[in-house]
């Protein structure tokens, strides 16, 4: 049921959550963690760890594809980024990390003024697959005209179209054509995921436009800036929520069952954990895969947005460097903070919360529990221990 909050005449308001307001409550019943069952199945891959890594360029390289994809995850090329604009992305990315924060901004818009190359397109996946890895990449909906025919050429085995907020319905000027998202879903020889949205209805849109998954999320990211820059966005709790009701109502519609994906603003195991239970099939996070010792940013993460000629929303943050890739995905962990072995925090949730596989995890109940991560926590607050970090 729908309550709305009068804000004042003639305006009105629904209330909604985050993350960090809500609490899983455990059932009559507890598994053993090693029951658990984790799998989450995009466009017909399937995958041990329902956890993809977002595609930015501090965080997915063709190296961290290839490792993601052997430890039984996923990570996503940004194909307007870095990897597809140089030969040898390494000198940028070093010129990136050290630049101050003052001149970064005007840094990014000149490194990334030099063009998308299509033929290295193509390359990068090709470097993915020959490596045995998923060849997964990113384009906004302007990079799909231009590189779509690259990207199927060079045979990609999943294809992000995201952008800050996607639509079927796109009114743009007249001597622009839009990208028409039915057309190129069903042209395209791989699975097509789209992004970014937050509600019910537009989820309904792109599943009817041929989606194989949707991703949820405008503005929560580390190191995006939208939410203020823009005013945009819903708190994950809340979109992933709504966004999964389409889900469920558009395979009782047809029979055809889309993953939803809540992408950004996800720090810890509990964090995962919370984003599944209100609906979500997998999650898309960058920070803290920035932070293992693989990833090209060097210690840092910046957003897809952030070297805009025109408006950037989003900034470099120090992320540092915490441990391993497989420390960071599968353990064991090194930090007590949550920022480790996610599947290991996953399965242990699912064994304390009863649920055997996502779909039972989907039904977990759900309160709002605005003290959930400060209460009995002065100590570890006080010392900057733990959950006090």
């Amino acid at each position: 049921m729908r309550v709305d909050i009068q804000l004042g005449r003639g305006k009105s308001a629904r209330r909604a959550y985050g993350i960090d307001e809500i609490a899983l409550v455990p059932g009559p019943r507890t598994l053993d963690p090693g029951l658990a069952d984790t799998r989450m199945t995009l466009g017909g891959i399937e995958r041990e760890i329902p956890i993809i890594a977002s595609a930015m360029d501090g965080v997915v390289d063709v190296k961290m594809a290839v490792e993601l994809s052997k430890l039984g995850s996923l990570g996503v090329i940004n194909l307007e980024g870095i990897q597809a604009r140089y030969e040898d992305p390494e000198p940028i990315l070093d010129r990136i990390a050290a630049v101050g924060k003052d001149d970064f901004v005007p840094l990014m818009q000149e490194l990334y003024s030099e063009p998308v190359k299509a033929e290295l397109v193509k390359r990068r996946i090709q470097q993915v697959k020959e490596q045995g890895g998923i060849a997964a990449v990113s384009l906004t909906p302007v990079g799909a005209l231009k590189y779509g025919a690259a990207v199927a050429e060079a045979g990609a085995d999943l294809v992000f179209i995201q952008a800050t907020v996607v639509s079927t319905d796109h009114l743009a000027p007249e001597a622009v054509d839009p990208l028409d998202l039915a057309k190129f879903c069903a042209e395209m020889p791989m699975p097509v995921l789209l992004g970014n949205c937050v509600t019910y209805d537009v989820t309904m849109k792109l599943m009817k436009a041929g989606a194989a998954g949707v991703l949820v999320g405008i503005g929560p990211g580390a190191a995006c800036t939208s939410r203020g820059v823009l005013g945009v966005g819903i708190p994950q709790a809340t979109a992933v929520a709504d966004c999964a009701a389409a889900r469920d109502d558009f395979f009782k519609e047809t029979g055809r069952y889309v993953a939803i994906i809540a992408d950004g603003g996800l720090v810890t195991g509990g964090d995962i954990c919370k984003c599944i239970a209100c609906g979500a099939d997998g999650v898309m996070i960058g920070s803290p895969f920035a932070r293992a010792a693989e990833a090209p940013g060097r210690g840092f993460h910046w957003g897809m947005a952030t070297p805009s000629p025109v408006l950037p929303r989003g900034t470099r943050i120090k992320v540092g460097t915490t441990g391993t890739l497989e420390q960071i995905l599968r353990g064991p962990a090194k930090l007590d903070d949550g920022t480790h072995n996610f599947l290991g925090a996953l399965q242990t949730s699912m064994g304390t919360l009863g649920a055997k596989d996502i779909k039972e995890m989907q039904q977990v109940e759900v309160v709002i529990a605005p003290s959930l991560l400060t209460e009995g926590k002065v100590y570890q607050k006080a010392q900057q221990l733990g959950m006090g970090k």
